[in-house]
């Protein structure tokens, strides 16, 4: 999956590093979710290293992200867009998803990890109980109130993937939407006071209309495209197994029987894997 890129090598340790030659920078959009990158041959994106040749990034502050491979990664806390022109020296604003499908696996996980450092900056610039403006911390990875203390780390949003099955068929969806329009499992997110089961069971139920038993723990994916921590679970409907779809939530939920099944292995997500490991046996 996306963030299987070797062990131990991804370093989140804190520091307030300056950049040199050889580390690299993501530039991203804040309004729409984009990042400036240089479309390479089989439309894989690249970022810029430094030092990037650009006048209009003088004098800004590069804030450190993390380390991957002994390469760190720094980021603008601005909204690149209205820095640079949308297209400028073969560099140009695409979006994030860029990075899903056609990226290596270390900097489509960087992408998608500093995307998710990236946004929590940017939302924590000032605090949230006084007003107040917010400092870097110089210890931890923390934004710190001037004016009355309050101190913010970042946040991460838990979200079950749930396969529900029912003998030889699985519980397969599209959103309605979204960006992404292929194949989807029911998912959603824990709710203050819910533990991760309780979650399958009201997920199902709402988009569904179905009730499951046998819940059973998967394996976690972070999923820094949108700040979750990704739960995967494998359920069987109890009872009767009629859909009852939420058409607010989904386009389409349907049982399809695991012979029918075409996703293939992309190594990307818990859903996919999740959809492929059913199909399998």
């Amino acid at each position: 999956m996306i963030q299987d890129i070797g062990e131990g090598r991804l370093d989140i340790s804190y520091g307030l590093q300056k950049p040199s030659d050889g580390d690299r920078l993501f530039i991203y959009g804040y309004k729409d979710k984009t990042v400036y990158v240089k479309m390479l041959r089989d439309d894989i994106p690249d970022i810029p290293f430094f030092p990037l040749k650009d006048d209009l990034l003088r004098n800004k502050e590069f804030k450190f992200l993390f380390r991957i491979a002994g390469t760190a990664y720094f980021t603008i806390i601005e909204d690149g867009t209205e820095l640079i022109p949308y297209e400028h020296n073969t560099y140009s604003f695409q979006k994030l998803s860029v990075f899903r499908k056609s990226a290596q696996t270390d900097l489509r996980f960087a992408a998608s990890t500093g995307w998710q450092l990236y946004k929590w900056y940017m939302d924590n610039r000032f605090c949230g109980r006084c007003g107040g403006k917010m400092k870097y911390g110089e210890k931890e990875r923390s934004v710190i109130c001037k004016d009355c203390g309050l101190t913010v780390y970042p946040k991460i949003m838990p979200a079950v993937i749930i396969g529900v099955t029912n003998g030889d068929d699985i519980l397969m969806t599209r959103y309605r939407g979204r960006e992404y329009k292929g194949h989807a499992l029911i998912a959603g997110f824990c709710e203050i006071g819910e533990t991760a089961e309780d979650t399958v069971r009201r997920e199902v139920m709402e988009e569904a209309g179905i009730r499951v038993k046998n819940i059973r723990y998967y394996k976690s994916q972070p999923w820094g495209f949108d700040q979750d921590l990704l739960l995967g679970f494998y359920c069987e409907a109890d009872g009767d197994c009629s859909i009852k779809m939420d058409d607010g939530e989904l386009s389409e939920a349907v049982w399809v029987n695991r012979k029918d099944i075409t996703e293939k292995n992309e190594n990307m997500s818990l859903t996919n894997e999740m959809i492929v490991r059913f199909k399998e046996g």
